[in-house]
């Protein structure tokens, strides 16, 4: 969903205006907490239309904050023209506050409302997925892409599904699939890259899973993911020295991201670098303890 192309809202002051095009460019620049404090004081000045409270609520889901968000949500009327969309942001935010059951039951909902939306049946197989259910995920991955072709992000996503379920050839394929949609169309969307990254590491294609990786970073340098894998992959290939920098800035956009500190701890092993190994080895643990279990 681009929330920008959303938020079409008649604004009666300046200081409503000014607001309103803070908050984009600061969505656009991905500082999601700047944006939802922006669209925040819009909806004070400029009134809570249901555009701009969906504005509102997809920055606070992507700032972290998905209770707001969903306080947010609560605010937009369910008969207005939004309430599809609205629907589909609460599930998101459902899930990622671990109410599953709520999020299934909120897109079911959407999809009784708008079943040719693509979306909605793309986000309940990214929920299937993150709950180990494989197949049904793929399932729906397909049925998103009956309705959509161009939907790269279950091309995407029914790659990761096969993958779990060992279809590694068909895998490869649907990653390809939503390269090829993405690659100049969609020049921030990151995350096949990485994820095909991943798959090419583990059957040992280090140099092409760390040319992925690479233009994963390129494309979102805010995503500590993706550094980490190349640098998983430099280590693989015998460039320890050069995977420090990469497990560096992966650690320094996530100080909370267990694995970079532990490959890392091994670089620096190989490097002689004993202490920091020492130490490193330590913050992985700390890491680790702390670290949630991740909902993407």
């Amino acid at each position: 969903m681009n929330v920008l192309l959303l938020l079409v809202v008649l604004a009666p002051g300046q200081d409503c205006q000014e607001q309103q095009a803070a908050a984009r460019l600061a969505y656009e620049a991905r500082r999601y907490a700047e944006a939802a404090e922006h669209f925040s004081v819009a909806t004070r000045t400029c009134g809570p239309s249901a555009a701009l409270l969906l504005a509102l609520a997809q920055a606070q889901l992507l700032a972290q904050r998905p209770a707001d968000a969903l306080t947010s949500l609560d605010r937009i009327p369910s008969e207005g023209p939004d309430y599809v969309q609205a629907l589909k942001v609460k599930a998101k935010a459902q899930y990622l506050l671990g109410r599953d059951p709520e999020a299934e039951a909120t897109l079911k909902r959407a999809a009784a409302r708008a079943p040719a939306d693509a979306e909605i049946p793309y986000d309940l197989g990214r929920i299937y997925y993150q709950q180990g259910r494989h197949a049904e995920s793929a399932e729906l991955m397909r049925r998103a892409i009956a309705l959509d072709q161009h939907a790269y992000k279950a091309w995407d996503n029914l790659g990761l599904a096969s993958e779990a379920l060992g279809n590694v050839a068909e895998a490869q394929q649907h990653y390809l699939k939503a390269i090829a949609l993405v690659h100049k169309d969609h020049p921030r969307y990151d995350a096949v890259y990485a994820n095909f990254a991943d798959l090419m590491i583990k059957l040992g294609n280090y140099q092409r899973g760390f040319d992925l990786a690479v233009e994963a970073a390129e494309r979102n340098p805010n995503e500590p993911r993706n550094f980490f894998l190349a640098g998983k992959a430099l280590v693989q290939v015998g460039r320890s020295d050069v995977s420090v920098r990469w497990f560096e800035q992966a650690i320094a956009l996530n100080a909370d991201y267990p694995e970079p500190y532990y490959l890392l701890s091994q670089a620096y092993r190989k490097l002689g670098r004993l202490a920091d190994a020492e130490r490193t080895l330590k913050s992985f643990q700390a890491a680790a303890a702390r670290a949630p279990k991740e909902r993407r």
